[in-house]
């Protein structure tokens, strides 16, 4: 591949892009109006976890690419990527736990459980994200990428100046194409506090009171969150917050009251299916990278994968 390519977005899911892109030879700049920590992407849970995203045979294999990509990660301490235990919660009958198919699990003791339910222990890959997206965009521009604080409203307008634009702008994917009116922002408030020693990542998606998780980052814990469909607020709500402190520390008692660094909001991008497609009739070659939900992090290698063979294909 020698082509001039363009990649709109800076989150995980562009930054991946652009570097398997590059890597394979590419001419690649990203444009995006949000520097790396400025997307979605800084706010993410960042865990190696399918959440809010489609299941298919597909996406199961873009799933296992992205995990073999993290935990060779994880072997370079300056990426920010590390392998964590971690707990992930079931409150269903008959729970889907499918995931371990590529994540050897198993079943979690029940004092470590909130009563009443059942759950699995794992190891997963978990990304700080301070430090993991400016060592990824610093491994990209060591490929060559160049980028450009640039807002894009139109691909077609790229005509001339590049051959290929990959639409990797999350929520705003859809719309920045005029041809998708099915994204759905899925807006996820976070709360950082500092970390009193917890090593152990949980997960409970399936509690009634709201989603809830603790993730310990290398800077922080990350305390979680929420799913609200069609919300696009990015102000922090503090009854919100309330309500997650509240759920994490009945998760994890130790938590309970810990100074709090920093509150976030992102908007995910909700769709019932990925979209990773070329999307004719434009005045370049346009390829749609978007969709994820809430497993930017977790397929940002698989996509990244996909993309690239789309491109080197005939």
């Amino acid at each position: 591949m020698g082509e001039r390519i363009a990649v709109i977005g800076a989150g995980v899911i562009g930054l991946s892009i652009a570097h398997e892109l590059a890597a394979a030879g590419c001419d690649v700049t990203v444009l995006a109006d949000l520097a790396p920590l400025e997307t979605t992407s800084a706010v993410a849970g960042a865990v190696w976890f399918p959440y809010a995203a489609e299941r298919s045979a597909e996406v199961d294999a873009m799933l296992a690419v992205s995990l073999r990509r993290f935990v060779a990660i994880a072997e370079r301490p300056e990426a920010g990527v590390d392998l964590r235990e971690g707990i992930v919660v079931e409150r269903a009958a008959a729970p889907d736990r499918s995931w371990t198919a590529l994540l050897p699990a198993v079943p979690a003791d029940a004092a470590d459980l909130p009563v009443g339910t059942t759950g699995m222990r794992t190891s997963a890959p978990l990304a700080t994200m301070s430090q993991y997206l400016p060592w990824l965009q610093a491994e990209c521009e060591a490929l060559g990428v160049r980028f450009e604080h640039r807002r894009v409203d139109d691909p077609d307008a790229l005509a001339g100046a590049f051959d290929v634009a990959v639409v990797a702008a999350g929520a705003r994917g859809g719309a920045l194409l005029g041809d998708d009116a099915t994204v759905v922002p899925i807006r996820g408030q976070v709360v950082r506090v500092e970390n009193p020693g917890v090593t152990t990542f949980v997960i409970d998606d399936e509690d009634p009171a709201g989603l809830t998780y603790v993730l310990p980052r290398r800077d922080c814990l990350v305390l979680g969150g929420t799913h609200e469909a069609g919300a696009t607020s990015l102000e922090p709500d503090p009854a919100i917050e309330a309500g997650i402190l509240a759920r994490c520390a009945a998760l994890v008692p130790a938590v309970a009251g810990m100074p709090i660094l920093s509150r976030a909001v992102g908007l995910r991008p909700g769709r019932a299916r990925l979209r990773i497609e070329e999307a004719p009739g434009r005045a370049l070659r346009v390829i749609a990278a978007y969709g994820h939900g809430g497993s930017g992090m977790t397929l940002s290698w698989g996509t990244a994968a996909r993309v690239a063979a789309m491109l080197a294909g005939p």
